[in-house]
């Protein structure tokens, strides 16, 4: 009787399905989004300013004819307005519920690249201690020996959340 031996190991336990994210910079921290919600990432450029908008409205720009509110991530999180480098980008992707989609840019410091996390390493979020608000937040994803913020783009970029945001303004 032959037996057939097994694989070589690799040491690495199976982690189950993997999801890719977007992982980008505000200041010294690393966020990261579901890439199926994003469309394209263009550099940043002139924005058309609107008045009496909130502060996180940065603007609009013209993207193939269609105007796209540019929201500054910074200042929505509440923090102070991003400055704008060499490296900023503005990440358009779809927001809102799946009957009222719209197209959104998000004005980040950087992007850095496509991951894959799998499902087993993304933890809730923290009762306490993140930086943004709890409900912002999809969870905290493991990568190697570091932490990256998973955004919940429905949640921190709610269209009628920021719209309410707009009338009041």
């Amino acid at each position: 009787m032959q037996v057939e031996s097994a694989p070589p190991s690799t040491g690495k336990a199976s982690t189950g399905p993997t999801l890719q994210y977007l992982t980008f910079s505000l200041g010294d921290e690393l966020f990261a989004m579901d890439i199926r919600s994003v469309r394209e990432i263009i550099q940043h450029s002139n924005m058309t300013m609107v008045p009496l908008m909130p502060e996180f409205v940065r603007g609009v720009i013209n993207l193939r004819g269609s105007v796209v509110p540019v929201i500054d991530l910074q200042s929505r999180f509440g923090r102070a307005r991003a400055t704008l480098g060499k490296k900023t980008c503005i990440i358009i992707f779809d927001a809102g519920q799946a009957e009222e989609r719209v197209e959104l840019g998000l004005l980040v410091d950087s992007v850095s690249e496509v991951i894959d996390i799998a499902q087993a390493d993304v933890e809730p979020a923290p009762q306490f201690g993140t930086s943004i608000r709890r409900d912002f937040v999809h969870g905290i994803g493991k990568v190697g020996q570091e932490f990256i913020v998973i955004l919940s783009p429905e949640r921190a970029l709610d269209i009628n959340e920021m719209a309410t945001l707009v009338q009041q303004a």
